[in-house]
């Protein structure tokens, strides 16, 4: 009898992961972005291949970019970049990177993240973004 109970337990442990792996492969990171007064929602699928992520441009000189790895375990965050992009300069300046593990831990009314205001030095530019994960909504 006790090796059924432990049978079961072990069944229903086995299901309960297939079933938050499952879970971790519909979500998404949605990052509420301000810029120029105007509030976009960008979003973002874990990624298995974190270099080729694009930025999303926001303005003519400001970037910003979502990596979302939800595996391999010991790989597994969410990184957030802002870039500068200035025509005279070689490639694109970080001016703001936050990682967070994975599984995030809500911070309150700004999800994960908190409020967080990245800041342009050139032209006094200011992104402000937070980001929550939310399931993803099938297409």
């Amino acid at each position: 009898m006790a090796l059924r109970a432990r049978s079961r337990a072990l069944i229903g442990a086995l299901l309960l992961g297939a079933a938050t792996a499952h879970a971790g492969a519909s979500e998404t990171v949605a990052c509420h972005v301000t810029y120029g007064g105007e509030t976009k929602t960008v979003e973002a699928r874990p990624t298995t291949s974190p270099y080729t992520v694009a930025p999303i441009k926001f303005g003519s000189y400001l970037l910003f970019r979502i990596v979302f790895r939800n595996e391999p375990a010991d790989l597994a965050s969410i990184k957030l970049y802002t870039y500068a992009q200035h025509a005279d300069v070689d490639g694109r300046p970080l001016i703001h990177q936050a990682t967070y593990a994975y599984p995030p831990v809500p911070a309150g009314a700004y999800g994960f993240t908190g409020l967080n205001h990245a800041y342009e030095p050139r032209y006094g530019l200011v992104l402000d973004y937070w980001c929550e994960l939310r399931e993803a909504i099938s297409k």
